[in-house]
């Protein structure tokens, strides 16, 4: 456990007096130490796990101690919105026991970090997790918003000469606020020239189960947000969403066309020196 300055504790909801007798110095050269635990969403994990190493990076560069929980599972939304809702409560049981002891989780996907957030004290309501579910909701954070609304980071010294295009993903836009976070922290990435979309907030079409059970409409909107992409003349998209990144420039490839995809958190991870992987 660490000790924090009253600013990063009440952006956390914690309280000093439950952290007495575990205390580490809070004098850093950026900001107050915070134990982290990192959320690994289920796409993440088996498909863009350079997505986490990223993340965890950063985190460790401004500071912080970053764990990542081994006995995490997914955090139950994938059964949940396909209305398996009892079956997602025993998946959601064992999410929320890995990360019991964390000061913060965050994740790198704002679509699971929104059902955690939005979805767990109705989920857990009337049953023995039911106080630890809605602690933990206040304290589950996507990447950029706990960079730039907690930390108070938005200057990573990353550097990616590129020109790139940000598209909103629709949870993380319309459940969480997300959007000038990721903005702000781009406009300090030294090199990168950010070119908006005329709507980026277009959804991609993917959605999780949608893009399956629909394929036909989910390849059209694809269609339709490539497009919005490709008028900026970008060389890369960015998002803060993995699931929204594969279905962009999956349908890019499919189309023959080299566009790049890029997580916030590789970006802000370049800072023009190798790193260890």
């Amino acid at each position: 456990m660490i000790e924090l300055a009253d600013s990063v504790c009440s952006r956390l909801g914690l309280h000093k007096s439950h952290r007495e007798g575990k205390i580490v110095p809070a004098s850093m050269d950026r900001g107050d130490r915070v134990r982290i635990h990192l959320f690994v969403p289920c796409f993440v994990d088996h498909f863009a796990p350079g997505v986490a190493w990223a993340s965890a990076r950063i985190l460790q560069r401004l500071g912080h101690e970053v764990v990542v929980p081994e006995s995490q599972t997914c955090c139950g939304q994938a059964g949940y919105n396909s209305g398996f809702h009892e079956e997602s409560v025993e998946v959601a049981t064992q999410w929320v026991r890995s990360f019991t002891q964390a000061d913060a989780v965050v994740g790198s996907s704002g679509s699971c970090v929104a059902f955690v957030r939005n979805m767990y004290p109705q989920l857990f309501e009337n049953t023995p997790y039911a106080e630890e579910a809605r602690r933990l909701s206040e304290r589950t954070w996507e990447l950029s918003s706990f960079l730039v609304d907690v930390l108070g980071v938005d200057e990573l010294g990353a550097r990616y000469p590129v020109r790139a295009t940000f598209h909103d993903g629709c949870h993380g836009l319309r459940q969480l606020g997300l959007g000038k976070q990721a903005r702000r922290l781009l406009a300090k990435v030294e090199g990168l020239e950010l070119v908006e979309m005329g709507r980026p907030d277009l959804c991609c079409g993917f959605g999780g189960s949608f893009s399956v059970k629909l394929p036909e409409l989910s390849v059209s909107m694809a269609d339709a947000k490539l497009e919005e992409v490709l008028a900026t003349g970008a060389e890369v998209v960015i998002a803060t969403e993995p699931t929204c990144l594969t279905q962009i420039v999956g349908r890019a490839h499919k189309r023959g066309l080299p566009l790049r995809a890029m997580h916030l958190a590789e970006v802000l991870d370049h800072t023009g020196q190798e790193a260890v992987r």
